[in-house]
């Protein structure tokens, strides 16, 4: 939610939203005690035609009577419907993938990569990152999980480098540590734009089912050069091999949750809809008060 303020509870206002996207919607609300009187909402016919809702369904005001005392009214939106999105398809001599992420999703994973267990990996990044996770992907498999393995990976990246857009609001750190039975492993990342990964894991078998578990690194190393970000995996215990695994990817989705999160604290500096404003004027001057974009605050 975004949340912006009238500069005055004094003067006559109005609220230009032609500038809002075409999918977004929008609320407005009074704080307690403010009167609303004086103020009014204009939306252009053009804008309205586009939107495709008359002004009440747009907008509305709830206000309540401030027996003269005003308090500033907060002006809240929701986020876009799809969340912010990474699409991604790469195609090689070895491989062929798809990637489609949400970071603002809602933990549902799809995910056929041809190796089963990276495919329930997969699942854990989803469930426990809260993300929507779609991935198709064919590769050379019969020959090993490597390529496949990588560029899933490398894909998935990019995908994550997207959809965080320019990286403005967010938290930017996160830090976890999640236990499976006698596992735990400790996972601190930032989303700082500057590649690196050290990876602390001492899995003491060669394969899960059929996954060489040497791709476990390799995997993370493909997404942190795609993605730019620094990553720190550090095994705390764990005997396994199963375990320590799902639990470094259970402690990944979950600092990587931390990190994507916007921090409501910088809601007054950092914007939401890059594209999105809404200007308020002091209709009797004529004059600009105040501008400033929709700040996110998830």
């Amino acid at each position: 939610m975004g949340t912006g303020f009238l500069p005055s509870a004094s003067s006559r206002f109005s609220l230009l939203l032609d500038r809002i996207p075409q999918n977004s919607r929008f609320r407005i609300s009074a704080a307690l005690r403010f009167d609303f009187s004086n103020t009014s909402l204009l939306l252009s016919e053009f804008r309205r035609s586009r939107l495709h809702l008359c002004t009440s369904q747009a907008a509305h005001f709830s206000r309540l009577d401030d027996g003269g005392n005003g308090v500033l009214p907060a002006i809240s939106t929701a986020m876009p419907h799809e969340g912010r999105i990474g699409e991604v398809k790469r195609v090689t001599k070895e491989t062929n993938v798809y990637v489609k992420l949400n970071l603002d999703g809602s933990g549902i994973a799809d995910c056929s990569t041809g190796i089963p267990f990276l495919d329930h990996m997969l699942d854990q990044l989803a469930s426990h990152g809260v993300l929507d996770i779609f991935v198709r992907a064919s590769g050379d498999i019969h020959i090993d999980d490597h390529h496949s393995n990588e560029d899933i990976a490398l894909a998935l990246g990019t995908a994550l480098l997207q959809a965080l857009g320019d990286r403005k609001g967010i938290n930017r750190f996160g830090h976890f540590a999640a236990p499976l039975d006698e596992a735990a492993v400790e996972v601190i990342l930032d989303l700082s734009g500057r590649p690196h990964l050290s990876c602390d894991l001492q899995i003491p078998t060669e394969r899960v089912g059929t996954y060489d578990t040497q791709l476990v690194e390799h995997f993370f190393q493909s997404l942190v050069n795609t993605s730019g970000m620094t990553l720190h995996i550090q095994q705390r215990s764990g005997k396994n091999s199963h375990h320590i695994i799902e639990a470094t990817f259970k402690a990944f989705a979950r600092a990587l949750r931390q990190a994507i999160e916007h921090d409501i604290r910088r809601s007054g500096t950092v914007p939401r809809f890059t594209n999105s404003h809404i200007t308020f004027y002091d209709v009797c001057p004529k004059i600009i008060i105040r501008k400033f974009n929709y700040l996110n605050t998830l």
